[in-house]
């Protein structure tokens, strides 16, 4: 009994691995996106430098703040150092024998003087310790003040680039899912389309053993059936390739299965006057905001430079501790200090102008990326929403041509089965009924992936997406 239920649980644990296998998960539009924004590196790159400048920030107003530092040390001889100095002995000898003599008290004898040389002697005592207390306090240091003016900024440049790199995942996966979608939903006109060409063939068969039809015309049934279904393989293996590269944008594992689920469905959307795009992208645009915001970095960093010039004054106190002896039995002392320290800089070589003159180049580097970026967005956004009304203009007539290829198809099967058609008649209704509805999806397809291109470029995101940004 319990080698059964032992191996009734390895059967079912076999089980789950082989079925875990073969999952398939299927997203809609909405769910790749916000798959998108939860794994792609670069959305979690660019969150990551949001956190890093908010760190910088703190750490620029911390370099405002009072610093406190403790500093302790203690140290052994094993030799002491020594120094020439006049000698003692010979000094103070000298001069008791100088005033006995003088006084009268001895009578003069040179030969008691002895000879004045210098001696290597020491100051120091065998074991020393000393302990510190600092607190510092910048009173005025232009360059620290700048820095927390110039990291608020970097701070704000990390989540406009956050904004910017949403915005263009966003758009990436709206390429890459309709674009799989779009595969797919190809795949299912062909299947579509070969499933007409079987059914043909099935009646020209029948047809053909009652003697109705010719060998000729039964032939000609089987080449469209053969013709169709190498282009549904090739779709199938396109859709493969669609799909992982739908994989790699929302950031999902390549082995996985994934298919997608939706419909490319034409919806008559207001198109924008080309005045009023332009001047929605040139204010929010986030690529161009991110740039103008770095122009706003370059300038401080200016500013950072020049601090150079200006000096800079800090108010410190400190406490001492310290002792030393030849023993163990130290003679201890304390010291308190209070005082400024002013520093400023009269001539450093010029590095100080040539570091300006450098920030003064990338800022007009800047500058000119500004101005191309916006050349760029003018010529996108006016080719966009040229191309939106193209595309417009063709749905309509897509449209129609489906529904009048769908009737042509229908009356070419109806005039073969009355005696009145030919094969040919169906073969080229059923090609042109894929190359409308093919032609429908490619129309609807590009005029939905123009309006996400729009989208980005007038820096537009969904609610959602911004309350992702916002975490």
């Amino acid at each position: 009994m319990q080698n059964l239920k032992q191996r009734l649980r390895i059967i079912f644990i076999l089980l789950i691995l082989f079925f875990s296998q073969y999952y398939s998960q299927t997203l809609t539009l909405n769910e790749s996106i916000e798959t998108a924004l939860s794994n792609n590196r670069d959305i979690k790159i660019a969150k990551l430098d949001v956190e890093k400048a908010e760190e910088a920030v703190d750490e620029a107003f911390g370099y405002a703040l009072p610093s406190f530092d403790l500093s302790a040390n203690f140290s052994h001889f094993l030799s002491k150092p020594k120094m020439a100095f006049p000698d003692f002995e010979a000094l103070l000898t000298n001069a008791t024998y100088n005033i006995l003599f003088n006084e009268g008290v001895l009578p003069q004898d040179n030969s008691k003087f002895l000879p004045m040389e210098s001696k290597l002697q020491s100051f120091s005592q065998t074991n020393n310790f000393e302990a510190s207390a600092q607190v510092t306090q910048i009173l005025f240091n232009s360059a620290v003040f700048r820095g927390i003016g110039a990291s608020q900024i970097y701070l704000d440049l990390s989540k406009e680039q956050l904004k910017a790199k949403t915005a263009e995942v966003v758009f990436n996966v709206k390429q890459a899912f309709y674009g799989a979608l779009l595969t797919k939903q190809m795949l299912d006109i062909t299947k579509a389309t070969l499933a007409n060409a079987e059914e043909n063939l099935k009646n020209v068969k029948s047809y053909f053993e009652q003697g109705l039809t010719s060998e000729f015309e039964m032939m000609q049934a089987e080449v469209m059936v053969e013709n169709i279904r190498p282009k549904v393989y090739e779709l199938e293996n396109l859709y493969k390739d669609t799909l992982n590269k739908l994989k790699l944008v929302i950031g999902v594992d390549q082995n996985s299965e994934l298919n997608v689920t939706g419909e490319i469905n034409y919806t008559n959307k207001e198109i924008p006057e080309i005045d009023d795009a332009l001047s929605i992208a040139l204010s929010k645009n986030y690529d161009i905001s991110s740039l103008k915001v770095k122009k706003q970095i370059d300038e401080e960093f200016i500013a950072l430079d020049r601090s150079e010039y200006w000096p800079q004054l800090a108010a410190f106190g400190n406490y001492t501790y310290a002792g030393s002896s030849d023993s163990w039995n130290f003679q201890n002392y304390s010291a308190t200090t209070v005082g400024l320290s002013f520093s400023m800089n009269i001539f450093n070589g010029g590095r100080t102008q040539n570091k300006v003159d450098q920030s003064l180049i990338g800022l007009r580097q800047t500058e000119e990326q500004i101005n191309t970026l916006k050349d760029y967005t003018v010529s996108e956004v006016k080719n966009t929403i040229n191309n939106l009304h193209r595309v417009k203009l063709q749905v309509d007539a897509v449209e129609r041509n489906v529904s009048l290829a769908e009737r042509a198809y229908d009356i070419s099967v109806t005039r073969y089965n009355e005696g009145t058609g030919t094969q040919l008649e169906i073969k080229n209704a059923n090609i042109e009924l894929q190359t409308a509805k093919t032609n429908r999806l490619q129309v609807v397809h590009d005029y939905i992936i123009a309006f996400a291109k729009l989208d980005k470029l007038l820096g537009i995101l969904s609610e959602t997406e911004i309350d992702f940004i916002k975490k």
